[in-house]
């Protein structure tokens, strides 16, 4: 039996931009993220008000989940980017993200975001309620 690698959990305010988009192309969400734009990751991340990793603890540990959140610390918080390198998917690290995310931000306040329609059922599964009345202005690219 292999034993699965040990998953550190970390809050990176300056994550690494470069690290970032790798993130984002292997979980999948590369295809919806600026991930060409380094300028743009960089404020994606500066304008964050809480960015946790996730970092296996082989090989220099290298990253393979981000959370990115937008928050005030006080009511709400807004998940805007939960990634999770493929290598990675299937061993819990985007509940760990989120359930450091949940840590962090404490219990008066409350988490949500938007999921793509692959994720849907793992939001389901670990528990988020869905939202009936929630409405966004798209951006425009």
């Amino acid at each position: 039996m292999t034993e699965k690698p040990e998953v550190l959990y970390a809050c990176e305010p300056e994550l690494d931009a470069a690290e970032f988009g790798r993130v984002l192309r292997e979980s999948g969400l590369g295809a919806i993220r600026p991930v060409d734009d380094e300028a743009r990751l960089r404020r994606m991340i500066a304008g964050a008000g809480l960015v946790v990793t996730a970092r296996r603890n082989v090989n220099g540990t290298p990253l393979v989940g981000v959370a990115r959140s937008v928050t005030d610390f006080s009511w709400c918080a807004y998940l805007s980017d939960l990634a999770v390198s493929s290598e990675a998917q299937g061993l819990g690290v985007g509940q760990g993200l989120i359930d450091e995310t949940r840590r962090q931000i404490g219990p008066e306040v409350a988490l949500m975001l938007a999921s793509v329609p692959e994720a849907v059922g793992f939001y389901e599964r670990i528990g988020m309620g869905r939202v009936d009345h929630a409405f966004w202005f798209r951006r425009n690219r």
